[in-house]
């Protein structure tokens, strides 16, 4: 299944940063009880990947997908720990040869039409815009709809409670990265209340 097909049900994907991977369970029940059944973990810090490898094999219920991937190397790591989608802010031919050698259903990123239309000749249908808001927000995904109609986004970055309707209300848009609704803030607090009070909102977009 490529990732156009895997995410096409999600509307909001909360995008975390897990220092402790002792978090990541509770975290993925968490969002799980409170109406978001996906999970893109980044692999910003050191207890990425033992964090998916947790959610994939104690929540089994949850997508778990695999962010911040930068290095061709990372595909078969991320594999191997249960992440059932790849995300990154962009690409190289190296990371393409990659994933689709390990046939890991990949979200590579993309900000120009140039760069949307050479992922589209690679059979990407679903491309993340990173980062959105500075990149033109809404209204950039808006705009290339029209000349580019056989491609949807997985907008991320800047985007929040107050601008996600905007991008959700696109007919390119899939879903959103949401980084809002798990800051590395309350999960180093374990403050799992409020981020259960953030996700139950976002799953209502």
């Amino acid at each position: 299944m490529n990732a156009a097909d895997l995410l096409a049900r999600q509307r909001v994907v909360p995008v975390v940063v897990i220092d402790n991977a002792d978090d990541a369970v509770p975290l993925a029940k968490t969002l799980l009880a409170s109406g978001l059944d996906a999970i893109e973990v980044t692999l910003r810090t050191g207890a990425g990947l033992e964090a998916i490898e947790r959610i994939a094999s104690e929540v089994p219920d949850m997508l778990v997908g695999a962010g911040s991937i930068r290095r061709a190397a990372q595909v078969a790591e991320v594999k191997a720990a249960g992440a059932l989608f790849a995300v990154s802010p962009g690409s190289s031919d190296a990371l393409l040869e990659s994933v689709a050698d390990a046939e890991l259903p990949f979200v590579p990123g993309a900000v120009t039409a140039s760069e949307t239309l050479k992922l589209l000749d690679l059979g990407y249908t679903l491309q993340k815009f990173f980062p959105a808001e500075i990149s033109g927000g809404a209204a950039y995904l808006k705009a290339i709809a029209a000349p580019i109609p056989e491609v949807s986004f997985m907008p991320t970055g800047g985007i929040g409670p107050d601008n996600a309707s905007d991008y959700l209300s696109l007919a390119n848009v899939t879903c959103i990265g949401g980084s809002w609704i798990a800051p590395p803030a309350l999960l180093r607090e374990k403050n799992f209340d409020a981020i259960a009070e953030f996700a139950t909102a976002a799953a209502k977009l």
